[in-house]
């Protein structure tokens, strides 16, 4: 534990030299765990240089052969899936069974990603003008990055990376400095594929790394997931460098209850939604608006799932709900629990500064419920990020839709409702990126860009899918002719 974690460059572990290091947390602990290296420019410079240097004979290898890479990683990861998932949970808190539904989200995108050569395929035009036919093909930018967010250490970068090393780039990796140890293990899961040096590469490091990785000019693309600040600084540094950039910001997720939705499985999924990960996710619910007589019924069914919720050390089976990351996000999220209160909401279920039995260091909030929040308070427009679901009372779908659509982000809204009709109203007129109808987390499978919109996403093309595979290739269209009396000179 004295050694920091090392760097892997060039396929190989090296130790950093940086002189500032993190320390890496239990959070249901409060125990030391790892130290984490705050990497330099140079270091970042090292990474890429070796990245550049892999590219040329990379892209030049057929994208048959390069998906047997990632074939071979799922292999690894499929062998190693209860070893991922119990680092996932140790140094980010979540329980098992969401850790294990993370790292399946992850092979998912590996899986995705080597049906590339279908994805690649250009167009064609024959004769476009007489003798002339044009052509589009996709060819690979370079070297590409991604800057990973604490919460999903062992998913985020599946939503990039495998595409990328499809689409025939070479790539560099930035973990969390808060979890950066699941990283450490798919680098040497990576690494037992025999991808070849410098294909894939991992740097540790703070905000000195990721501004070198959005500076260096041999880095063509940058994929960020994180709050809304950071995700414009990363956007727009990105952009005056003239890189593309895809860049997933914050949230604050509606989550809508009609009178005809179904109170038994509706309360569990929007409980499911607002406290699973312990909040700590982008897709989770965060506001629930009722319309009309939902109000009287899903009140109180909210407030039993909330204080019922089994709160805990995630590797516990039978735990519901672990820590949040830090003991600074746990003060930052009480804070803004007395924020709303004191701006007007009713704390049903207050999750302040609980004791949990043998954690008690550990950085754990509560699942809590604010009735009547303040529709101009400033909470209401907060990403909490954490286990709070604030409550609003309309009288209408219209005004529902109106106050989704009044919020800044638009990652996520869902509705619960038997009526077909409102559904199709919410689903066409609410401006989010991703709609859930019955559903409380609308994650998109690997094989569907994970959407986003407003404050919640900076950028043209989302990470997985087919929006991937087009934000890791330049399009290039070729025109040509071939007289017939050239051939004649031969």
């Amino acid at each position: 534990m004295s050694t920091p974690i090392p760097n892997f460059i060039a396929d190989a572990w090296q130790a950093s030299a940086a002189t500032e290091v993190l320390e890496v947390t239990d959070p249901a602990k409060a125990e030391t765990i790892a130290r984490v290296p705050l990497s330099s420019a140079a270091e970042v410079d090292l990474a890429v240089q070796a990245a550049a240097e892999a590219f040329p004979e990379w892209r030049r290898t057929p994208v048959t052969d390069r998906v047997q890479f990632l074939l071979k990683l799922k292999h690894e990861m499929e062998s190693h899936f209860e070893e991922l998932a119990r680092s996932i949970t140790i140094e980010c808190g979540k329980t098992l069974a969401e850790s294990r539904g993370e790292m399946r989200r992850a092979i998912e995108n590996v899986e995705t990603a080597a049906g590339a050569p279908a994805l690649l395929q250009g167009q064609f035009s024959e004769d476009i003008a007489s003798g002339i036919d044009e052509l589009m093909i996709r060819q690979p930018l370079g070297v590409c990055a991604c800057i990973c967010p604490f919460n999903f250490p062992g998913m985020i970068p599946f939503w990039f990376m495998p595409y990328a090393l499809a689409c025939g780039n070479t790539y560099v990796v930035k973990p969390s400095e808060r979890t950066p140890l699941t990283m450490q293990l798919i680098a040497g899961l990576i690494a037992r594929t025999g991808l070849p040096k410098g294909v894939f590469n991992l740097v540790n490091g703070g905000r000195e790394a990721v501004d070198a990785l959005l500076d260096h000019p041999l880095v063509k693309a940058v994929s960020f997931v994180g709050s809304t600040p950071v995700a414009k600084h990363v956007y727009a540094r990105a952009a005056a460098n003239g890189k593309r950039a895809q860049c997933q910001g914050g949230a604050k997720n509606p989550l809508l209850v009609l009178p005809d939705a179904d109170p038994e499985s509706t309360t569990r999924i929007v409980a499911d939604s607002g406290f699973g990960c312990a909040g700590q996710r982008c897709l989770a619910g965060s506001l629930v608006v009722t319309v009309g007589k939902a109000r009287s019924w899903f009140t109180e069914s909210i407030r039993e799932a909330a204080a019922s919720r089994v709160v805990g050390n995630g590797l516990d089976e039978q735990v519901q709900m672990g820590p949040v990351i830090t003991s600074q996000s746990k003060a930052r999220i009480e804070g803004l629990i007395g924020q709303a209160v004191n701006e007007g909401a009713k704390p049903l279920v207050d999750g302040r500064d609980p004791k949990i039995a043998g954690y008690e260091r550990g950085y754990f909030v509560r699942p809590t419920i604010l009735d009547e929040m303040n529709p101009n308070g400033d909470v209401v427009r907060t990403e909490i990020f954490g286990p709070v679901l604030g409550l609003i009372h309309v009288n209408t779908v219209d005004d529902a839709i109106a106050f989704v659509n009044r919020g800044a982000y638009g990652n996520m809204a869902c509705i619960f409702t038997t009526s077909g009709a409102s559904a199709r109203k919410f689903r066409y007129e609410a401006e989010v990126g991703n709609v859930g109808v019955n559903i409380g987390v609308a994650a998109p499978m690997a094989f569907f860009p994970f959407s986003g919109a407003r404050e919640s996403f900076f950028g043209d093309l989302h990470g997985q899918g087919r929006h991937a595979i087009e934000f890791f290739t330049q399009t290039k269209v070729v025109i040509e002719r071939w007289p017939k009396e050239w051939s004649r000179r031969f």
